[in-house]
């Protein structure tokens, strides 16, 4: 407990005293308990001064979370030699009824469908040495009316996909004339992620610089990307496979017309061996990474795009996969591993639903719904320092093992009191080890008992 209580510390010019030790009695209810994370669950498990009235009044006080990731992240977690990048991405979390703050109908990927739920969008501190990401941003998405007007439109049949080809009208409607692609107009969405990365920069500024944001193929577009470009950062996104993407045209233009912009069409399948950066091969497939400046005709400008090929040597067939940066100095290689470790944002969600209650609270109220959220999501980033001195003698320590190592010590805590005379140190070790290994897949070894 008072490892917990020390940690949080960090946050003193935010939170009073009070908040900080009702949050520490939920915290330690959280590593102990098991079954469903609710307030009354919480009750059962957390020390003297955590009754279930004490929690509810930690989650109907009003915490400002924003601050809150980032005390913790600048104090506790930060490295000056380690390079960072943004990450962001939206965590979906299923909700029945009508009375949770914010539930409509948005779409899972883990059940492929819409479904009755409250979505938040998170911006993450991605950790390039450490391969590791640190929730820093948590914000709800609530869809305004005209939002919701607009989605339904684009549901709705128009002219041109009701009419069958053959009846279209070959070329440009009359009167149409060429946009700037530049000057996008960003949805209610776009403009919510903006304000969360414009918060970010203004939080980073003077301490540490970042330059990328990496996000999942859904931002592949032109205006997610001049929504990142208004930010001064750079985005590093997916694109879907069947793009057209065009090279440069690359002739000596002698015309008196406007020159050709586009070159010949990009074929993943005919890719000139200039552009070959890396080739691997295995016992079943091939592997190709290409580099190369392109154009695509809805994007303002050149992307430089990462195109992998995958071929299966047997039957001769491939598939290939389309990631893009608007840096053109950005290297094949690290656009990879950007995009690639983004995914450690997916497994804080994955740890939040889980083991910290993600899935299970059943708050309702804005206030509450909001602590019970970024709760869950804050604490990937405090069980990261409660790990470390397990991991320095056992670096395979995992979070199921900290939750057997509690939940034990809360055991013997317990039973100690039902004793007519404490044990000695000596005896207390023996028997917490002991107990501690009964649930743990690394079992605690003697320097780290209490």
């Amino acid at each position: 407990m008072n490892e917990i209580v020390s940690q949080l510390m960090c946050l003193s010019p935010l939170l009073s005293g009070t908040v900080i030790g009702q949050m520490s009695h939920i915290i330690f209810a959280l590593l102990a308990m098991s079954g469903r994370m609710t307030m009354l669950g919480m009750s059962r498990w957390t020390e003297q001064g955590g009754s279930y009235r004490t929690i509810q009044r930690w989650f109907a006080t009003s915490i400002p979370w924003t601050q809150v990731f980032w005390y913790f992240f600048r104090h506790k977690i930060y490295k000056a030699e380690e390079t960072y990048v943004l990450f962001g991405d939206e965590v979906v979390v299923p909700k029945s009824g009508k009375t949770s703050y914010g539930v409509d109908r948005f779409y899972s990927g883990l059940f492929e469908k819409v479904i009755p739920s409250v979505s938040f969008f998170t911006l993450a501190m991605g950790s390039i040495g450490e391969k590791r990401s640190y929730p820093v941003q948590v914000e709800q998405i609530i869809r305004t009316a005209a939002e919701k007007e607009t989605r339904q439109a684009k549901t709705k049949p128009t002219a041109e996909t009701v009419l069958p080809p053959a009846q279209k009208k070959a070329g440009r409607p009359v009167g149409s004339k060429n946009k700037e692609k530049q000057e996008v107009v960003l949805t209610p969405e776009m403009l919510r992620v903006q304000c969360m990365l414009q918060r970010q920069m203004t939080q980073m500024a003077g301490m540490m610089t970042v330059q990328h944001v990496v996000m999942d193929g859904h931002w592949g577009n032109n205006p997610s990307m001049q929504m990142v470009l208004q930010c001064n950062l750079q985005l590093v996104s997916k694109l879907r496979s069947d793009s057209e993407l065009y090279f440069r045209k690359q002739d000596h233009y002698t015309g008196t017309r406007k020159p050709r912009k586009y070159g010949d069409k990009f074929d993943p399948a005919l890719l000139p061996d200039k552009f070959l950066k890396e080739e691997t091969q295995d016992e079943a497939y091939t592997t190709r990474m290409y580099q190369a400046t392109l154009l695509h005709k809805h994007f303002s400008q050149p992307l430089n795009v990462v195109i992998i090929v995958r071929t299966e040597r047997k039957t001769g067939r491939s598939a290939h996969v389309l990631l893009f940066s608007s840096d053109l100095t950005l290297a094949y290689d690290k656009i990879i591993l950007f995009y690639t470790l983004r995914f450690q944002l997916e497994f804080n969600f994955r740890d939040a639903k889980q083991f910290w209650g993600l899935d299970d609270f059943m708050n309702t109220s804005q206030t509450a719904l909001t602590n019970a959220v970024n709760l869950s999501l804050f604490m990937p980033n405090f069980i990261h320092l409660l790990l470390k001195p397990f991991r320095l003698t056992s670096p395979e320590f995992s979070v199921l093992d900290l939750k057997a190592y509690y939940r034990a010590y809360k055991y013997l805590t317990e039973i100690i009191k039902c004793f007519p005379q404490i044990p000695d140190s000596i005896s207390f070790q023996s028997i917490f080890q002991q107990v501690a290994s009964l649930g743990a897949i690394h079992p605690v070894s003697h320097s780290n008992t209490p």
